[in-house]
């Protein structure tokens, strides 16, 4: 069986980028702290001296060089970004001749909007969902208009909410309704730090209004679905280790491309069920201005995430299956997205601002509802 560590490790983190699986993503624990450049392999001695001032470093990451990046994301992002991070470095030199070094943190999506706001010098943000930069917006690290900064409202790609079984679907889960069967148990990440557990939390809420139900029923769905959460993990990649590798749970709600890469690592032990509609989420990604004003790196942040739209970008983004922006990728990965009807967060809560004083606020529906539970 295999234990995620649960502190920082360079290491670990190196021997991920080797294997470059979603397994091995899972030893590296809850929060990593990761170097990639363009220079090539390294003396072992210097290996060691930059692990050892990283690995202390590690529980605040922070960037010092103008091309130096450090970009905090959302937990189940991992292997998304150490395929991104070294195409951009080769990209970005064959285009200005710098050797531009990425640093990648991971965690809950909230829980990483909080370490950038108490100090992580993190020049961008790449979450998974709008709030979580609007946070930021709140404290003045960024303008409020970012989503203007780029297109399709700063979001480069989508994922949205499905459900992973055991072999067979021995439960016979099919929907959102399935979710509140008396003694089932349901695996889910904390709304309270985790994008991924709010948006299970809306999607599941959500099913309701969109098929005609009433605020009541909404909430009752939701509450027998929570009653059936074991287990809080703080991010959805603590959430995917709750259930492939400490095997508890019945079935396990996170995104799209989490329930594909488990699919790829583990093959035939887990089956992907698609309800018939689910939540659109959106990826939004941001420049964090107060850090890059402060470190000179203003240009090269924008250059990384002006990358991920770019035709390179968005083919290894689709590779690691979110849905992305270019029709012409999307057609050539059609195979890998199954048709699902989708809602978003402003057609039925009326964006995220509501939807965070309505459901995830302190003393808000969620906290009723789990206190409830117990």
């Amino acid at each position: 069986m295999i234990v995620p560590f649960t502190t920082d490790s360079v290491q670990n983190e190196k021997f991920i980028f080797k294997r470059g699986n979603l397994m091995s993503a899972i030893r590296s624990g809850q929060h990593s702290s990761t170097t990639q450049n363009a220079r090539g392999r390294r003396s072992s001695l210097l290996a060691i001296v930059l692990a050892t001032a990283l690995g202390a470093l590690a529980a605040m990451p922070s960037a010092h060089a103008a091309n130096d990046i450090l970009n905090a994301s959302y937990d189940v992002a991992r292997e998304l970004f150490k395929e991104i991070n070294p195409a951009f470095v080769t990209d970005w030199k064959k285009k200005t001749g710098e050797t531009i070094v990425i640093n990648q943190s991971h965690g809950g999506s909230s829980k990483q909007a909080r370490s950038v706001i108490d100090g992580m010098e993190a020049s961008v943000v790449t979450m998974n969902q709008a709030n979580d930069i609007d946070i930021l917006a709140d404290k003045g690290l960024l303008p409020a208009d970012w989503p203007k900064a780029f297109p399709n409202g700063a979001a480069p790609f989508y994922s949205t909410m499905v459900f992973l079984t055991r072999k067979g679907n021995p439960k016979k889960i099919t929907s959102w309704e399935d979710l509140g069967q008396p003694g089932l148990k349901v695996i889910v990440p904390n709304p309270k730090t985790s994008g991924n557990g709010r948006y299970t939390f809306l999607a599941a809420w959500g099913s309701v209004i969109k098929n005609g139900g009433t605020e009541a029923q909404a909430r009752l769905l939701v509450g027998r679905l929570f009653k059936n959460v074991p287990v809080l993990d703080g991010g959805g990649r603590g959430a995917t280790t709750t259930f492939t590798q400490r095997e508890i749970g019945d079935v396990l709600v996170t995104f799209e491309n989490e329930v594909q890469l488990v699919r790829q690592e583990f093959g035939d032990s887990f089956e992907v069920v698609y309800p018939k509609s689910s939540i659109l989420a959106e990826s939004p990604v941001a420049v964090v201005d107060k850090v890059v004003n402060k470190l000179g790196n203003r240009k090269q942040a924008t250059g990384y995430l002006q990358f991920l739209y770019s035709e390179q970008g968005q083919e290894i983004i689709a590779k690691h299956f979110f849905r992305v922006r270019s029709e012409q990728v999307m057609k050539k990965y059609a195979g890998s997205f199954k048709p699902i009807s989708l809602f978003t967060v402003d057609d039925v809560f009326g964006g995220w601002k509501a939807a965070q004083k309505k459901f995830f606020d302190d003393g808000a529906e969620f906290d009723q509802i789990y206190q409830t539970k117990k």
